[in-house]
C-alpha cells in the first residue's frame, strides 16, 4: 500500500484585543494569536503537514501573508485547500496527530471538543485525530503558542472513495471557487472542478 507522511509546524505570539481561535474553536481568553489570518496555529500546522505529505509546498505558497485577501481569514479555508491537494494527488487521510505547546489557556478541558471539530473539518472519525498539549517549560516561550502536526496518508485505489472525498469539499460551496483558483494559480493550469457523477467510472 502506498503511504505518505507529512509533518507541519507553526507558531504565533499572543496579542491583546484579538479573538483566540485554535483547532477551529473560539476560545475565551484575554489574548488571541497574532497573524494575518485568524491565527489558528493548529489548523495551520495541519495544513502544512497535509501539503508536505504530497509535496505541494506549504501554506505560504497558496496564501502569502502579505495578501490582503487573507486578512482575518478563517483557517478552514487553508485546510480545505490542503484537502483538495491530497485528493488531486490520489490520497486520503488515515490519521492526524498533533501537539500544542503553550502556557495558557489550558487545552485539556477543550481537547475532546477540539478533536471533534478537527475531525469534522477533515471528514475523519474523532479517534483518527490526536490532540495533545504541553507547557513550554524552560523554553522562555510563555507568550507564544506552537503547534506540531503529523499526518499519515494512503493512496486511494477506489474511484468511489475519491468521489466521497470530493463531496466533503463540495459541502463547503463558499470555499470552492477560492480553492480552485488558488490551485490553478500555483500549478499554472486552468481551474479544476470537482468530479461529477459521470466522471467516476
Amino acid at each position: 500500500m502506498n503511504m505518505r507522511i507529512g509533518q507541519g509546524w507553526d507558531s504565533h505570539a499572543f496579542k491583546p484585543g484579538v479573538p483566540l481561535r485554535i483547532g477551529g474553536l473560539s476560545i475565551e481568553h484575554h489574548e488571541g494569536l497574532a497573524g494575518h489570518s485568524d491565527g489558528d496555529v493548529l489548523l495551520h500546522a495541519i495544513t502544512d503537514a497535509l501539503l508536505g505529505a504530497v509535496s505541494a509546498g506549504d501554506i505560504g505558497s497558496f496564501f502569502p501573508p502579505g495578501d490582503p485577501r487573507w486578512k482575518g481569514a478563517d483557517s478552514s479555508i487553508f485546510l480545505n485547500l490542503a484537502l483538495e491537494e491530497i485528493q488531486n494527488a490520489g490520497y486520503r487521510i488515515v490519521n492526524v496527530d498533533t501537539t500544542l505547546v503553550l502556557a495558557a489557556p489550558k487545552i485539556a478541558p477543550l481537547a475532546a471538543e477540539m478533536r471533534e471539530r478537527v475531525a469534522d473539518l477533515l471528514d475523519l472519525e474523532p479517534n483518527a485525530v490526536g490532540i495533545k498539549a504541553k507547557t513550554p517549560e524552560g523554553m522562555g516561550l510563555d507568550h507564544v503558542a506552537q503547534a506540531h502536526a503529523v499526518v499519515l496518508l494512503e493512496r486511494v485505489e477506489d474511484p468511489l472513495e475519491l468521489k466521497s472525498m470530493t463531496a466533503v469539499i463540495e459541502s463547503q460551496r463558499q470555499l470552492e471557487d477560492v480553492v480552485q483558483d488558488l490551485v490553478s494559480q500555483v500549478h499554472g493550469v486552468p481551474p479544476l472542478r470537482v468530479f461529477d457523477t459521470e466522471d467516476i467510472t
